[in-house]
């Protein structure tokens, strides 16, 4: 799974939330959180924590190719 940059540094700036809180609230890695933020990709699980953590349906903050 890619999630979209853009998107997730968007769904942060919304929230008020800092990597390091959707670190804390995910379960996620914070150095995971900073590849993501990066431009890689990430498990199927973690892209549901970091869209539960943010409160966002998963599909919101995908990447599409085309």
């Amino acid at each position: 799974m890619r999630i979209d940059r853009k998107k997730l540094k968007i769904a942060l700036i919304k929230k008020d939330m800092s990597q390091k809180e959707l670190s804390k609230r995910s379960g996620v890695a914070r150095a995971t959180i900073s590849y993501i933020v990066n431009g890689k990709s990430c498990s199927d699980e973690v892209g549901q924590k970091i869209a539960a953590a943010l409160d966002v349906n998963v599909t919101d903050i995908l990447e599409y190719e085309g």
